[in-house]
């Protein structure tokens, strides 16, 4: 039940808003009442009632934990800060070896971006200088990114409108997402995407003199790249991902090959003779572990295997991992 009613202190669940305001007006209310809401004890709204029966929890004033909230995302923005001077300093006798270009000049070639609102700004004021094109690598798409996705969009149409051109590169299983085909839909002009079973990380190349790829696991940091050497290599891994990949149309990933294996089910074999789990073959390839599943049964129904060691035995049998010709 927590974890269903998990959520961030800027988005208060309609349970927990019902209950808060109840506590306000009564004065307190039972803990049992919290079942439906634990949020509003993690986040501070609740609180135990001093007395003999620990069963009774009071509202906290709104005003205090707002405070308490604000200092904590201060304190996250003075962490981040603090880590751009760390890496600052780290970095800087490296920078000073070039003697042909200052300090400040190479400092200027690698920016840590520190929270999200920073990275779009940072993207969108790139784009707004934008000319030439936009190479992106999106990995998945987050379902409730509307409103990042429209603030895209509406900067997107801008170079298009510019002249510019967009090349966009998913995984397969973004290719019937609304969210990507309203994309496409909506944008007008130079505009393609193609897909891949497996890509890179995000990566954002904007007309050949800035990239932006994540710094961190969960994409809260981000670096803003602008060193030629670093942009050529995105430019060159990106060129070479885009001549591999499947132009947007959905009959060129669902026919089968002449073999009976699908393109999918192809992808995983090749990672099941690898030895990688069903985990790590579902994160490879942008699908839930479920999905994975189920096209590792329909390959082994296909192959008549009865076992996973089987059925990497008759996958390498099979030959269909052999390069054409």
């Amino acid at each position: 039940m927590t974890e269903a009613h998990t959520h961030g202190a800027d988005d208060l669940c309609e349970a927990g808003l019902s209950l808060y305001v109840r506590a306000l007006r009564v004065g307190r209310v039972r803990a049992d009442d919290t079942d439906e809401a634990p949020c509003l004890v993690g986040l501070g709204l609740l609180q135990p009632e001093l007395g003999d029966d620990p069963g009774w929890l009071r509202p906290v004033a709104p005003a205090s934990v707002l405070h308490r909230l604000l200092r904590r995302s201060a304190e996250r923005i003075a962490d981040e800060r603090r880590l751009e001077e760390r890496l600052e300093t780290t970095y800087a006798p490296l920078l000073r070896l070039d003697g042909s270009r200052t300090a400040a000049t190479e400092t200027s070639t690698l920016t840590v971006l520190g929270d999200k609102e920073r990275i779009n700004q940072a993207i969108t004021e790139a784009m707004a200088d934008a000319t030439g094109e936009l190479l992106a690598i999106q990995p998945n798409i987050n379902p409730r990114s509307h409103e990042a996705q429209a603030i895209a969009l509406v900067r997107d149409q801008a170079l298009l409108d510019r002249g510019g051109h967009i090349r966009t590169l998913y995984q397969h299983t973004q290719r019937h997402r609304p969210l990507v085909l309203a994309r496409y839909e909506q944008l007008r002009g130079d505009a393609e995407a193609r897909t891949l079973d497996e890509v890179t990380d995000r990566l954002i190349v904007i007309d050949r003199t800035v990239a932006f790829i994540p710094a961190s696991r969960d994409r809260s940091l981000a670096l803003e790249v602008r060193h030629p050497a670093l942009i050529d290599y995105f430019i060159n891994v990106f060129d070479r991902l885009w001549h591999l990949a499947t132009p947007m149309y959905p009959e060129a990933v669902q026919r089968p090959s002449p073999n009976g294996i699908t393109p999918r089910q192809h992808a995983i074999a090749g990672l099941l003779v690898e030895g990688h789990t069903d985990a790590v073959i579902a994160d490879r390839l942008g699908m839930n572990i479920r999905t994975a599943r189920v096209h590792i049964a329909k390959l082994a129904a296909t192959l008549g295997s009865e076992s996973r060691a089987q059925l990497g035995y008759l996958i390498g049998q099979s030959g269909i991992l052999d390069p054409p010709g």
